[in-house]
């Protein structure tokens, strides 16, 4: 792989990093560090109904669920910008291959090659 492509591969990373922290930090304001009385804009902090806490909760397990995933992308992309420093982007950790071009445009925090990762899904699939 070429310097270029490098610092093109780094760029897209670096966007997609900084998209994400702000996602990030938009939920974890908006649903994570808000209670319910400061969703509902009520003065008390009983819900007017149970199943009006029932929802809160659910909202609030569904934005913690979407943090915490996005918190895993974050670590990947984190480990992708490690390999472009070290120089060992774009190759397979698994096998030693080249990843593909396309391959890395689509997820370019991609660790493994497309037959190493079928190979790992498969894995996952049978349980093993």
């Amino acid at each position: 792989m070429k310097k270029k492509d490098f610092e093109k591969y780094e760029a897209l990373l670096l966007e997609k990093r900084k998209g994400l922290i702000e996602e990030m930090g938009l939920l974890r304001k908006t649903s994570l560090d808000s209670t319910s009385k400061d969703a509902s804009g009520e003065l008390s902090s009983y819900s007017t109904h149970m199943a009006d806490q029932g929802t809160d909760a659910d909202e609030r397990e569904k934005a913690f669920m979407f943090h915490s995933k996005s918190g895993r992308l974050l670590y990947h992309i984190d480990e992708a910008l490690r390999r472009i420093k070290d120089k060992t982007y774009g190759k397979c950790v698994e096998c030693g291959q080249q990843i593909s071009a396309a391959r890395l445009e689509a997820v370019p925090h991609a660790r493994l090659c497309i037959a190493c990762k079928e190979k790992e899904e498969k894995k996952k699939a049978l349980g093993r």
